[in-house]
């Protein structure tokens, strides 16, 4: 029912925009795509536009007024600040926990745990910009908690973004810690777990609670709710679980 008075109300409307703009944390971008085309199939007339990067610069491009009406962060205390400050209407509310893991195109000793980090083999080790992205903000999390923090801390390499982290752990790192969600995109799947992969301990880190929000800006169209609405329902709760993420 609710969705038959949502397509009158675009009837009756034809002034009313059928593209939405989101802001979206880079480790989504792997589920993302999946997530849109579910989405468009049950409103088809409308676009999604989706704007991905670091939860901290998105949250800065959304305090300097970027036109988004929605943003899925990686973490609560952002959508948290956001909604403090009154630029977001609803509070934060987790859609996804997320969970880090280990990545290296060569065959490492997983066994080791966090310690394979001290390794003498390993000169390099990707992680996300800790203040601007809360994968990033994990991985050093797990790497104090460890205490292997000092020892190993000349060996970081600093990138804006998780799906960045991925490029540096393939290519310019000897690992990377990632968001475990990019191990189930199809250009990765030829990595094994226990060979390239394996899941940091999560004991060692606060868990990721991934928080949604609807901005000012999406009160100028009711598609912006039907998205949130969307994104926190079953469907998408199954999407998420196929990328690796824990849902309630």
């Amino acid at each position: 029912m609710k969705k038959i008075l949502f397509l009158l109300l675009l009837t009756l409307h034809p002034l009313m925009a059928q593209e939405i703009n989101v802001a979206v944390a880079a480790n989504v971008s792997y589920a993302i795509d999946e997530l849109k085309a579910v989405f468009v199939s049950k409103y088809p007339q409308t676009k999604v536009r989706v704007t991905l990067g670091s939860s901290g610069k998105l949250t800065a491009q959304i305090k300097n007024g970027a036109p988004y009406g929605l943003f899925m962060s990686a973490n609560m205390d952002f959508p948290e600040a956001l909604y403090k400050d009154k630029i977001a209407i609803t509070k934060p509310v987790v859609y996804a926990e997320g969970a880090l893991a280990y990545l290296s195109v060569k065959k490492q000793d997983f066994g080791r745990g966090i310690s394979l980090l001290n390794s003498q083999s390993i000169q390099k080790i990707a992680i996300a910009n800790p203040k601007t992205a809360p994968y990033g903000k994990a991985a050093l999390e797990a790497m104090q908690k460890a205490g292997i923090y000092e020892s190993i801390k000349d060996k970081l390499v600093y990138a804006e973004s998780i799906s960045q982290t991925v490029a540096y752990s393939v290519t310019a790192a000897d690992i990377g810690l990632i968001a475990k969600s990019s191990l189930y995109s199809q250009n990765m799947r030829h990595y094994k777990e226990d060979t390239h992969y394996k899941d940091v301990d999560p004991k060692l880190y606060t868990p990721i609670r991934q928080g949604i929000v609807l901005l000012e800006y999406s009160k100028h169209d009711p598609l912006y709710k039907a998205f949130y609405d969307f994104i926190l329902g079953d469907e998408a709760k199954d999407i998420f679980k196929k990328y690796g993420y824990i849902t309630q």
